[in-house]
């Protein structure tokens, strides 16, 4: 596992392709996090009414760097501040620990396209584009810091803004877990009374595959947010805690093919997709609802203290849920043995007693 500083080692010294990986993006987020130092001297240059072009030494920079000075000295968010005051670019090194040169002029080919209409943010993004560094611009203007970085174009946002953002959405994601688990609660008990359950499994995919949509993009928030976000990190895992787990099982269960091509599927819905059921029942490879069968049951049998391994043996010897639960003590015993038999019956009669 590498560390949080070989990772973005890594990512401005390699030879790295066009697209932005999350790996990528999401290690730039910690560079420029609220208590970082680089941030610090972000948001001082802001304070200070002033406006900057930084970029990230790597091999290829140096091709685009013509005058400025040569600073090579150790970075602290105020010398950063101070340099600022000046209309070059600034040079940092690429583990950020070093200001090397200062009031350099940045010169990437014009030809490359560019959104922007200010001078430095022209510079940044072609800079970004061309040399594949993650180069900064700070707007005095509009007042706002833009991350470049190959074809990414990110605008931090103020961190109380996105705190608010980020309470606001784990209130929301909050909200569709309690759901989450009222259609757990109602699915547990249609296939403990062995009722046609595939359409109550498909509002549980659905709703557990937005929570992760929507999750996904709260992780990035409170990454952008540092220490400040420490608290939220915690508390939006438990509420995810689960989710993810409960949602596998039931794709395993009702999927007609390999769970992990279904699964692979669904994950690749949007939105839109996710909320047509229709999506979802073709994610599991049903043409219709008519062809709902028997599930296996892995999900009501990883509740109790069985191993994989003996829900396996359960299900390969008897087939589906419904079988199982209505076997006789005899031929559970035959495949578990006496004492696992005892302990899965009694388990089983707990479950259904909570349940139903």
């Amino acid at each position: 596992m590498k560390t949080e500083k070989e990772v973005q080692k890594t990512i401005f010294e390699r030879k790295i392709s066009e697209k932005v990986t999350d790996e990528e993006f999401y290690s730039i987020l910690k560079v420029v996090a609220p208590g970082t130092n680089l941030r610090a001297g972000l948001n001082g240059i802001l304070k200070a009414g002033k406006g900057a072009i930084i970029a990230i030494e790597n091999e290829l920079l140096g091709n685009l760097i013509e005058g400025g000075f040569r600073i090579n000295s150790i970075f602290t968010p105020q010398r950063l501040i101070e340099l600022s005051k000046m209309d070059g670019a600034i040079i940092l090194s690429n583990d950020f620990k070093k200001i090397l040169s200062a009031n350099a002029l940045l010169t990437p080919d014009n030809k490359i396209f560019s959104h922007e209409t200010g001078t430095r943010h022209k510079a940044a993004e072609r800079t970004a584009k061309q040399v594949e560094t993650l180069v900064i611009a700070v707007s005095e203007r509009r007042h706002e810091i833009t991350l470049y970085y190959k074809n990414l174009r990110y605008p931090l946002v103020d961190s109380n803004q996105l705190l608010r953002k980020v309470n606001e959405d784990i209130q929301m994601i909050d909200r569709q877990r309690e759901i989450f688990d009222k259609f757990i609660d109602k699915l547990n008990r249609f296939e403990l009374k062995n009722y046609s359950s595939i359409i109550q499994a498909v509002k549980v995919i659905q709703k557990a595959g937005i929570i992760k949509k929507i999750s996904l993009d709260v992780q990035k928030d409170i990454l952008e947010l540092g220490k400040e976000g420490a608290l939220l990190k915690i508390r939006l895992k438990e509420i995810l805690s689960g989710v993810d787990e409960e949602a596998d099982l039931i794709i395993k269960d009702y999927t007609m093919v390999d769970s992990k091509k279904s699964k692979s599927s669904l994950e690749g819905l949007s939105y839109e997709e996710l909320n047509d059921q229709e999506k979802i029942l073709s994610s599991l490879a049903y043409n219709s609802i008519s062809q709902a069968k028997p599930i296996p049951g892995w999900r009501i049998l990883s509740r109790t203290t069985l191993s994989e391994q003996e829900v396996a043996m359960l299900i390969k010897a008897l087939e589906n849920l419904h079988s199982i639960l209505s076997s006789n003590f005899g031929l559970k015993e035959k495949i578990l043995g006496t004492e696992r038999a005892v302990i899965f019956d009694s388990e089983i009669e707990q479950i259904k007693v909570n349940v139903i």
